[in-house]
């Protein structure tokens, strides 16, 4: 028979609040946070910025070996207020937890490009308001294609890599006078002892816009080749392969009335076309349909993102380095964008011995 009671808040350890904004950008704040953010953290916040917002699946399919770090992380992270986080409104189950930039991971970014925040062109009430906004369902698309790959790469034994990820922002002002592609990435692939890379512009649709409307934007790509004098391919990732069939067809009959079709390398795709029972499904896997091929006797209509480029025998290499514009575009306007920072590496920093004993990676 139990004769003595113990109260309840005896039972449990002080469970640590999170801090409050004015705390969250003291100059104690962070201090504290020098000593406890890692490289990948700040990978990941600058990551938050150049994309907007990551669910906690993308996140964990670009930088963490399971859920349960993924979860214990971010917790950290949003008790600090370096990440902010919303769960979007489902009809049927819950969604994923998402995640933006938060106002003291904001200012450590910042200070680390020897920069003030407002030159970041960041303000929290402006990163919170993806949660409402109509795109937000195209954004998490667009960066679940991206980070899919990143997955692809973390676990690749040939060396294939995701070499490059700008987001639609930083696209639209470079590219932003001729058409603003939905992102753009390089894969990088190791074959005989010899480097390939594969440059391409992401067209993403989610079945919402018009055939019409999506054949129209390669107008806008023929007159950036012809201003740039660079063929680079457009993806067009679509939603399923019914839907892709009407695309396929819609796009070839555009691209035919294009003055030069070759300078605006076409491939289209279907989410549905990735098998999830394999280990990390991904768009780099053989599931591409070019709109023209040029390799005839191929076995089988459709290239890995590796091979794409085989079909298209004309098309250059990409000659700039990894994380640069490409060639033919004006550093001057970038310079003068208040869009400071490089874009960061779509691949997170290796885990440092002594973290990966104390159980952070």
């Amino acid at each position: 028979m139990i004769t003595t009671t113990t109260r309840q808040h005896t039972l449990r350890g002080h469970l640590p609040g999170r801090h409050t904004a004015r705390a969250a950008s003291s100059v104690e704040h962070q201090a504290m946070l020098a000593s406890r953010l890692t490289a990948r953290d700040k990978w990941l916040l600058a990551l938050l910025h150049e994309h907007r917002v990551l669910t906690s699946l993308q996140i964990q399919d670009a930088a963490f070996p399971s859920g349960r770090s993924t979860r214990q992380r971010l917790l950290d992270l949003h008790r600090w207020r370096a990440v902010s986080r919303f769960q979007p409104f489902r009809q049927l189950g819950s969604a994923p937890m998402h995640y933006v930039l938060g106002p003291a991971g904001a200012t450590v970014l910042a200070a680390e490009h020897g920069l003030e925040v407002k030159d970041l062109g960041y303000r929290h009430d402006r990163a919170m308001s993806i949660a409402h906004n109509q795109r937000l369902a195209h954004t998490v698309g667009v960066n679940d294609f991206f980070t899919s790959l990143i997955a692809r790469t973390r676990h690749s034994r040939a060396g294939d890599a995701l070499a490059v990820w700008w987001s639609e922002s930083r696209c639209a002002r470079h590219f932003g006078d001729l058409v603003i592609p939905d992102g753009y990435g390089r894969w990088r692939t190791h074959s005989d002892a010899a480097v390939r890379e594969v440059e391409w512009f992401l067209e993403f649709d989610t079945g919402t816009e018009s055939l019409t409307k999506v054949g129209r934007k390669l107008a806008g790509y023929a007159r950036l080749a012809e201003s740039t004098g660079i063929a680079t391919p457009v993806l067009v990732w679509l939603p399923t392969t019914r839907r892709e069939a009407g695309a396929h067809s819609a796009l070839a009959r555009v691209h035919a009335g294009l003055d030069d079709p070759r300078s605006v390398p076409v491939a289209t795709s279907a989410a549905d076309l990735l098998d999830p029972g394999t280990p990390h499904p991904s768009p780099a896997e053989a599931i591409w349909l070019p709109l023209t091929s040029a390799r005839p006797g191929r076995a089988g209509p459709r290239y890995s993102l590796a091979d794409l480029a085989d079909a298209w025998p004309g098309l250059a290499p990409p000659a700039s380095p990894s994380g640069e514009a490409p060639e033919g575009e004006a550093g001057d306007a970038a310079a003068a964008s208040p869009y400071r920072l490089p874009p960061p590496s779509p691949i997170p920093p290796r885990a440092t011995p002594n973290r990966v004993a104390r159980g952070e990676h």
